[in-house]
């Protein structure tokens, strides 16, 4: 059966994903030290070391994202992170700074080391460079790519590969996306916020809601339509129509939610071992959901049966879904 890697970016949603049927749980320490750094989430060292426990006795296994890139000369609290979770019992740290990753394989030779999306290892020589040269034992790969390169990759790779099935769809590749730092002084790779909160201003004017991120107009919305959260790769840009003017829409993807249900049986024809569910910034009755819904999904897959369809339209973004790259029909 394909392994369920499921969200928890609280000791209440790891408990609630683990009572649900989640293989795994990914989650992460209350510092900068994880890409979901958000008042209110994430983990203490004392809650990780209970949720472990938790998981461990019901058969589940836990990741801890350690997966922002550590300044320079201030790379301490990484190193007690990557420490902190080996003593306390981790299954695997997920990484993304070649610098951490080397200090994680040298220090703590018997940790099992995750590549993080925000690697962008997208292609078997990277992979292949991150597995023989620090050990890396899965790679997390980023949503910019089919199901045929997926299952180009596998066939030249030793590694497990993970794939995300539900929920956020980053359009830019991980670990390379510099605008929301441009716009709000805070990196998603550094400081572990996009698309911060405390940056995010809503207002009426002239008859339409307007969101802003920083000082930048993200979304004009008519009045009566749904207002998205301003994440500026999911923002309107104008593109040339051919014609000498402009067309004014989402060009990059539509702001709906990924959901991969259908594609999980070509996934696992494709080699890849482990389906990812975003949401670490969702609740516990959130989380519960979807792990049920993908639970039984899995399982289907596992015993040939059709894919169960339509069981989670409503937790979508606008509650509409898409399968982002992985059916990709343009370039």
């Amino acid at each position: 059966m394909m392994e369920l890697v499921c969200p928890a970016g609280t000791p209440a949603a790891l408990r609630a994903a683990v009572d649900a049927g989640a293989h795994t749980v990914y989650c992460g320490f209350a510092d900068e030290t994880n890409a979901r750094n958000f008042p209110g989430l994430n983990f203490s060292r004392e809650e990780l070391a209970e949720g472990i426990a938790y998981a461990h006795a019901r058969g589940a296994h836990v990741l801890v994202a350690i997966n922002t890139f550590p300044r320079a000369g201030d790379q301490a609290l990484w190193h007690r992170a990557v420490g902190d979770a080996a003593r306390l019992g981790a299954d695997a740290v997920i990484l993304a700074d070649l610098g951490l990753i080397a200090h994680a394989a040298e220090a703590h030779p018997g940790l099992r080391l995750h590549l993080s999306v925000q690697a962008a290892a997208a292609n078997p020589d990277a992979i292949n460079f991150y597995a023989e040269t620090f050990g890396i034992r899965r790679v997390v790969l980023p949503r910019v790519l089919s199901v045929e390169e997926i299952t180009a990759i596998n066939r030249e790779i030793e590694v497990e590969t993970e794939v995300f099935v539900f929920g956020g769809l980053c359009v830019m590749a991980e670990g390379r996306c510099s605008l929301s730092s441009y716009a709000t002084g805070l990196s998603p790779n550094m400081n572990g916020v996009c698309s911060p909160a405390s940056h995010v201003a809503y207002a009426d004017v002239a008859g339409n809601h307007e969101a802003r991120l920083g000082d930048f107009l993200i979304h004009r919305t008519p009045k009566g339509m749904p207002v998205p959260y301003p994440t500026l790769c999911k923002g309107c840009f104008s593109s040339p129509d051919g014609k000498g003017g402009g067309q004014t829409g989402h060009i990059f993807e539509d702001p709906v939610s990924l959901d991969a249900t259908r594609l999980i049986p070509a996934l696992q024809k494709a080699g890849v071992s482990a389906l990812k569910i975003e949401g670490r910034q969702r609740s516990r009755a959130y989380v519960a959901q979807v792990v049920r819904a993908f639970r039984a999904a899995v399982e289907a897959a596992d015993q040939g049966a059709p894919m169960p369809e339509g069981l989670l339209a409503r937790l979508t973004e606008g509650q509409a879904a898409t399968t982002g790259a992985y059916a990709k029909t343009w370039r």
